[in-house]
């Protein structure tokens, strides 16, 4: 189930929130918006090409390999890979707990991410790679006849882009 995965993740990201809470609120605040900017992009996604198991996953990219390949950005994103979005407030995070002397919980929730990030591999590697088993001979839907859909658009380029802008973000008093 993609949504036990995502509930999963939601719980990892509120304890990184937690822990940063008290020593600084604002950062908390920024971990929360980008967050909900890239589950609401997964979410969209899931949505518009009917997903809600991980084999189904798989046959989605037959049907749509840009939105499929939009799914695998913001997913590693929501991991915290470093060219992405959602590496930043997790280094914001190490980076406070660090000046705050805590370098063990750190180390430890640092360590704990590289299990998020295992299923969100998994994720998307079924969603990209994996084609299933197909018995049938029949042609590959390559367009779906859905209308664009401008919020998915809109939040995957959010997620997956605004890492140089983050800096500025956290200026503004």
């Amino acid at each position: 189930q993609t949504r036990k995965i995502l509930a999963f993740s939601s719980i990892s990201h509120l304890g990184w929130m937690t822990i940063i809470l008290i020593y600084n609120p604002k950062l908390t605040l920024l971990n929360f918006y980008l967050y909900s900017v890239m589950t609401t992009t997964i979410f969209l996604t899931l949505n518009t090409t009917k997903t809600l198991k991980l084999s189904t996953v798989m046959t989605s990219w037959t049907k749509a390999p840009v939105l499929n390949t939009t799914l695998m950005l913001t997913l590693l994103s929501l991991a915290g890979l470093p060219p992405m979005t959602g590496f930043l407030p997790k280094w914001f995070i190490i980076a406070d707990l660090t000046k705050q002397e805590m370098t063990a919980t750190a180390t430890i929730i640092s360590t704990l991410s590289l299990l998020s990030l295992f299923f969100y591999l998994r994720f998307t590697y079924y969603s990209t790679i994996t084609l299933p088993p197909n018995s049938t001979n029949h042609m590959k839907q390559w367009h779906t006849n859905k209308t664009p859909n401008t919020p998915t658009a809109i939040l995957t380029s959010l997620s997956l882009f605004l890492l140089p802008l983050t800096p500025m973000i956290l200026a503004i008093p």
